[in-house]
């Protein structure tokens, strides 16, 4: 088993915060409290959140591997705190839409819950300056984001998670309903990266639509963290 020592902070994120190890291929990820929302425009402490979000992000880490899936995730090692490969973060946000909500339905007039013909991808350039804007190949290559080849893979391993993450939860009486992945090169390999949680995911009950997701906070719905743990709690039912 890979040990290492934790050294100095590297980077403090909205949600996160990484440090840097006595490997300099591997970072720990530390998970907050913090919920923001509109770009940090909304900000609250929220406590166990967290907790909640490193516990189901290592639960769909691992069920990845489980498949096959080589992230960037390594383990977990305590309640806040996941041990990861370090990756040279591609700029790009990849986005995965099943069914109609959020930006999809105030842009382009879709109605929220509306099921997709398909699965519908998004790229977005992660800037939060310029408030992550919406952008197509043409743009990230011409940025120097990334190369066609290279957002054509983040393409096809996104839709792959796609697919196992919305059979596995669909065992759970859980909706993906569209999330946000983050990529980054280890070695000259892509892989995921950032999180898997109801931060970065859409969850809805499958039979009575309850939004069990950041939603929660930025619509001022309330109970995130209960949602949050009833998330966790279906999940790992097996």
């Amino acid at each position: 088993m890979l040990e290492v020592q934790k050294k100095e902070q590297l980077y403090e994120g909205k949600a996160k915060i990484v440090y840097a190890t006595s490997d300099p291929d591997y970072v720990i990820v530390y998970y907050k409290d913090d919920a923001t929302a509109f770009n940090g425009l909304k900000k609250e402490s929220i406590p166990g959140k967290g907790e909640l979000n490193a516990k189901i992000s290592s639960v769909f880490f691992e069920l990845l591997a489980e498949k096959g899936y080589t992230t960037h995730y390594v383990r977990q090692l305590n309640e806040r705190e996941l041990l990861v490969r370090r990756l040279e973060i591609i700029p790009v946000e990849v986005v995965v839409r099943n069914i109609a909500a959020g930006s999809l339905v105030k842009r382009l007039g879709f109605t929220e819950g509306e099921r997709l013909p398909f699965v519908v991808r998004e790229f977005y350039y992660k800037n939060d300056a310029l408030n992550d804007p919406l952008v197509n190949e043409y743009h990230l290559q011409a940025m120097g984001c990334a190369t066609f080849e290279q957002l054509a893979e983040l393409t096809k391993e996104a839709l792959q998670v796609n697919s196992i993450l919305r059979e596995f939860l669909a065992k759970h009486n859980l909706d993906l309903v569209d999330f946000k992945l983050e990529f980054g090169l280890f070695n000259g390999q892509i892989l995921l990266g950032d999180e898997i949680s109801p931060d970065t995911c859409r969850f809805w009950d499958m039979t009575t639509g309850d939004k069990l997701d950041k939603d929660r906070f930025r619509q001022d719905l309330g109970g995130l963290t209960e949602a949050y743990a009833e998330v966790y709690r279906r999940i790992i039912l097996g």
